[in-house]
C-alpha cells in the first residue's frame, strides 16, 4: 500500500470523525493536513518528513481555525444591569441565591464578613465562573 493512499484514508478518517465525535475541528484540520500531506507524499519520499510536514501543516490550520473561526465573544451585560435581589440568605464567607436579570444565580458576598438577609436588593460586583459576587445595597449607600 502506498503511503499516499494511507494519508488519503487516514485524512477520510480524521475527518468523519469530527462528525461523530465535535473536537472543535481539531480532528478535522488534523484530516485536511492528511490530505494535503497526500499530495506532498507524491514529491516527498521520506516518511518522516510526510510526518513532520502532516505535524506542522495540522498544528498551523488547527491555530488558523481558532484564530479566524471561533465564535467571538460577546461582551458581558454584567455591566448595564447591577442590581439583583437575595432570594435567600448569604451567610458570611458561603454562597445563597440572588435573582438576577430574572434568573436565579449562585452568589456570594465580596465582603466575607457580612452577612446578607433574605429579600435584599444587593449589587453585583462581578461574575467569578457560574457565582455572583454582590454587595448589600445599605454597604455601599453608608
Amino acid at each position: 500500500m502506498s503511503t499516499t493512499l494511507i494519508w488519503l484514508i487516514l485524512g477520510a478518517c480524521l475527518c468523519l470523525s469530527e462528525l461523530f465525535v465535535p473536537t472543535a475541528f481539531v480532528a478535522f484540520m488534523m484530516g485536511i493536513s492528511a490530505f494535503i500531506v497526500a499530495l506532498l507524499s507524491l514529491v516527498l519520499g521520506n516518511l518522516w518528513l510526510q510526518a513532520l510536514s502532516w505535524l506542522l501543516l495540522s498544528t498551523t490550520l488547527i491555530l488558523l481555525s481558532r484564530k479566524y473561526i471561533s465564535p467571538r465573544r460577546r461582551r458581558s451585560k454584567m455591566r448595564d444591569a447591577v442590581l439583583a435581589e437575595t432570594i435567600t440568605e448569604i451567610p458570611p464567607g458561603k454562597t445563597g441565591r440572588v435573582l438576577y436579570e430574572g434568573n436565579s444565580w449562585q452568589a456570594r458576598c465580596d465582603d466575607h464578613k457580612a452577612f446578607i438577609a433574605a429579600d435584599q436588593r444587593v449589587y453585583v460586583v462581578r461574575r467569578e465562573g457560574t457565582t455572583l459576587i454582590v454587595m448589600p445595597e445599605n454597604i455601599l449607600h453608608s
